[in-house]
């Protein structure tokens, strides 16, 4: 059964570390695989259980990635300023 499947009386105060995310994802990769597996033998009202399992991990993936602040260094997303041209190379006419 999925973690993400939590009592009511439990929601909201579940720790969210990088284990229960990884295990999350890990579940994602198995349904994947089931679900294709049951495509490929043509049994696709099977696959509805699971693939309805996934999106529900999806979902709160994405809830959990909106709800955290952004830990991306900057130097990850934008060049460094050491690679631009400084004002001063640039051949003024």
């Amino acid at each position: 059964m999925s973690i993400v499947f939590v009592p009511k009386r439990l929601r909201g105060k579940a720790k969210i570390n990088q284990e229960t995310i990884q295990r999350l994802l890990d579940e994602n990769d198995q349904l994947v695989r089931c679900i294709a597996d049951y495509m490929k033998k043509g049994r696709a009202v099977e696959c509805v259980q699971y693939q309805q399992i996934l999106q529900r991990n999806i979902v709160y993936l994405a809830s959990i990635a909106d709800a955290s602040p952004d830990t991306t260094p900057p130097s990850a997303n934008q060049p460094s300023d050491s690679s631009a041209p400084s004002s001063s190379s640039v051949d003024k006419p």
